[in-house]
């Protein structure tokens, strides 16, 4: 079954990630005798491609190899030295990753400091361009997207949990914009538990009923409303994969599949058995409703007050 679980990052609006590459990227190519011991001022990002090396940071000691990237926090004091008779190799990118252009985005959040990234066998040729190909005095538009790409594999694997909202000062500007996307991402995170809207809501440090309000105002939907469209997003891939509309209807949490029906045509605005049909078509190379670029229009998150009948008393 294809991999359906939300992002970590799937709540930040586009816009409001700022990342910045603050230098060129660095082409690790470290002998048996090389060490460092320093600090940056800045994030770097670390893929290990060849080859390997040994680290300290902030106490923790561990080894880099082949497929395993690690991040040292900006103002963090490293100290890494290389233990292979092999070239040590790899890229190193510093970077600052800013939301609204003032709160860094990993001081909103717990990650781990070293991973192995699941998806090596797609992110290494990437992550070899990525080295080979970058500008060494300079950085690129094209180069930008391509961090971005291996920025993200290694947030998605490294993430533990978004800080408490309680830690965030209610006075910054944009922290309340910050709540509802951690909140949003959290949700989206979790779809079908049912204590998920319950739980991120006692964990954001604003009235619920004005979060609630805001929360609408910037997503579009309640946050139970919200919930249960992530949920229709898990049937939709479960749908596209081959699954039959009842199995969908069962792993999304709804016993009744007719119930099911009704609200997956509510909120995609078109029936399960007719997203069925749409896929395949379009996946056989047809222009589902006629539309020019092959893709089916649904109402998705287009303002669904307009395809939801207004029951947002929840």
């Amino acid at each position: 079954m294809e991999k359906i679980e939300g992002g970590v990052l799937d709540g930040l609006a586009a816009n409001a990630l700022n990342l910045t590459l603050t230098r060129s990227v660095i082409r690790m190519l470290h002998t048996s005798t090389w060490s460092t011991d320093k600090i940056n001022k800045v994030h770097d990002l670390v893929i290990c491609l060849t080859g390997c090396g040994e680290y300290e940071i902030a106490g923790e000691h561990f080894e880099m190899k082949p497929g395993r990237a690690m991040m040292i926090p900006a103002g963090e004091r490293f100290v890494g030295r290389s233990v292979s008779k092999e070239l040590y190799t790899g890229v190193a990118q510093h970077f600052r990753a800013e939301i609204f252009g003032r709160m860094d985005l990993f001081k909103q959040m717990d990650c781990r400091l070293w991973v192995d990234l699941p998806r090596w066998e797609m992110i290494q040729p990437l992550a070899r361009h990525y080295r080979e190909n970058s500008p060494l005095s300079s950085t690129t538009f094209a180069q930008h997207h391509m961090f971005m790409v291996l920025l993200t594999e290694f947030i998605e694997a490294a993430f533990i949990r978004w800080r408490p909202q309680q830690e965030v000062s209610v006075n910054n500007p944009d922290s309340l914009s910050l709540s509802v996307m951690v909140a949003a991402s959290q949700i989206a995170a979790d779809p079908l538990s049912s204590d998920t809207v319950p739980r991120v809501l006692d964990s954001i440090p604003y009235n619920q009923d004005y979060f609630r309000r805001e929360f609408k105002k910037q997503v579009g939907l309640t946050p139970p409303k919200y919930q249960e469209f992530k949920r229709m997003e898990r049937a939709m891939a479960l749908l596209a994969s081959g699954q039959t509309v009842k199995q969908a209807a069962d792993f999304v949490g709804y016993t009744d599949s007719y119930y099911f029906s009704r609200m997956f045509k509510r909120y995609i605005g078109v029936s399960p058995a007719g997203y069925k049909v749409l896929t395949k078509r379009h996946q056989e190379g047809g222009f589902p409703r006629g539309e020019e670029d092959g893709m089916a229009v649904f109402p998705l998150l287009r303002p669904i007050e307009d395809t939801i009948q207004h029951s947002d008393a929840d």
